[in-house]
């Protein structure tokens, strides 16, 4: 099985260890899993500056710093970059140009697709992309009922 590739849109859940986090942890293993799970290099970005503009508290950033460790990062090499150019001409192709993902999502998907992992996320916009171009699962925020 490939391994996942967390989200940012995850790994804030798994930081704040409610329901949605406990859920995603609970379904997919993550903690249980003998594999640990990727992230992108660009997530790092995001969760930090997310940490800034949220102002976490001492605790909140060493639970950041401590999943950061636990996840194998996806940096931008060659095959990230390559796949990132992917994702560009399968967006400007399927929108007729119109931009449907963000910079950030686009390196996401790329780093996924160049890792061979499984996208794990809560955020609709890679909808376009899975199945067909990555793999992945778009986890609902909702509690199930």
């Amino acid at each position: 099985m490939p391994p996942y590739l967390l989200d940012t849109s995850v790994v804030l859940a798994l930081i704040r260890w409610q329901e949605l986090g406990k859920r995603i942890d609970a379904t997919y293993g993550l903690r249980q899993s003998r594999e640990r799970p990727v992230i992108c290099v660009v997530s790092h970005g995001e969760l930090w500056a997310i940490a800034r503009r949220l102002g976490f508290g001492e605790s909140k950033q060493h639970e950041l710093v401590r999943l950061l460790d636990e996840l194998v990062t996806v940096e931008l090499d060659r095959a990230v970059i390559d796949a990132y150019a992917e994702v560009q001409q399968l967006l400007h192709t399927q929108a007729g140009g119109a931009r449907t993902l963000s910079n950030n999502d686009a390196w996401i998907a790329a780093a996924t697709r160049a890792a061979g992992a499984t996208l794990l996320t809560t955020d609709a916009d890679f909808d376009s992309l899975i199945p067909g171009f990555i793999r992945g699962h778009r986890i609902s925020r909702d509690a199930p009922r």
